[in-house]
């Protein structure tokens, strides 16, 4: 049951048998169904949860009342509020919607510290995810200002080859910041070739 996520965040720190069984102790597991809201904006974020099936949205609405998707978190991704609302224990600012049927294990920030005191060399591979994540952060924010719409889409198929057959077009337009006619010409264009 634990070794998807035993892989994963064994990735860059070995672990005992003793530390993942703590590890696993601590998590919770749900099973929440499509199009369920995990997090309104406004609300405290009190998770950090751990993709094993599905595929999930972190967005904000912007000035014009438009929804912005900064994050897909599918398999083996993990997504949460952990910039602001749990590090910095102010009310969110995103909403993190299921897109389909989704299997997660989750935990508290206050679960996350008690691993940290039995097991503490976990301290050091979230450390490790949470720079990874910051660097994959940079280089989308990179990517967004320096790189046309049409290399935001062939790097976004790349990065999810399976994503769009699984959710809808006007997600991934406004992932990459365009519109949905846009990306509509953009993959009629790649289409042709």
């Amino acid at each position: 049951m634990y070794s998807q996520i035993n892989k994963n965040i064994s990735r860059y720190v070995s672990f005992d048998q003793q530390e993942l069984e703590i590890f696993n102790s601590l998590l919770e597991f749900k099973s929440v169904p499509k199009k369920t809201m995990l997090l309104q904006g406004g609300e405290m974020c009190n998770f950090e949860a751990f993709v094993v099936k599905g595929c999930v949205r972190k967005y904000y609405i912007d000035a014009n009342g438009f929804e912005v998707i900064l994050q897909f978190a599918i398999e083996n991704a993990w997504v949460s509020d952990i910039s602001f609302s749990i590090y910095e224990d102010k009310p969110s600012r995103v909403f993190i919607e299921t897109l389909e049927d989704c299997e997660f294990f989750m935990f508290s920030p206050e679960s996350k510290e008690k691993l940290f005191s039995k097991a503490p060399q976990f301290e050091r591979a979230f450390r490790i995810l949470m720079q990874r994540s910051l660097a994959v952060t940079q280089d989308r924010l990179f990517h967004t200002i320096s790189k046309t719409a049409t290399d935001k889409y062939t790097e976004f198929l790349l990065q999810y080859p399976a994503l769009p057959q699984r959710v809808a077009q006007h997600y991934i337009a406004s992932y990459l910041g365009i519109s949905a006619e846009f990306l509509s010409k953009i993959r009629n264009k790649i289409a042709k070739y």
